[in-house]
């Protein structure tokens, strides 16, 4: 199912079927290179936050929260001096130390 005004060759969701999980988010981008995705879905996937994903749902589940948070801007006056600089450290530098 792709949302309005999507493209569907861009859409992430049909270049996850070749992904054998449990998977690495370089793995899971390169099924979809494989696949003929589009290069910015596949720089996306590489990006991926764990550093493993067991199912398909966990990779859109991940996309729907960056989406939610980064879609809008902030939503009340909280959201607002919330300091968003660092968000994905502690994901990057776990990631670092266990590659």
């Amino acid at each position: 199912m792709y949302g309005l005004k999507e493209v569907p060759a861009a859409s992430i969701t049909p270049h996850l079927d070749s992904v054998d999980f449990p998977a690495t988010p370089v793995e899971i981008a390169s099924a979809a290179a494989d696949g003929e995705a589009p290069h910015q879905v596949v720089n996306l996937l590489r990006l991926l936050p764990r550093p493993l994903y067991a199912k398909k749902e966990d990779i859109l589940r991940d996309l729907s929260e960056a989406a939610r948070r980064f879609a809008g801007g902030p939503r009340d006056h909280r959201d607002s001096l919330r300091d968003r600089r660092n968000i994905g450290r502690e994901a990057a530098q776990e990631k670092r130390r266990h590659p």
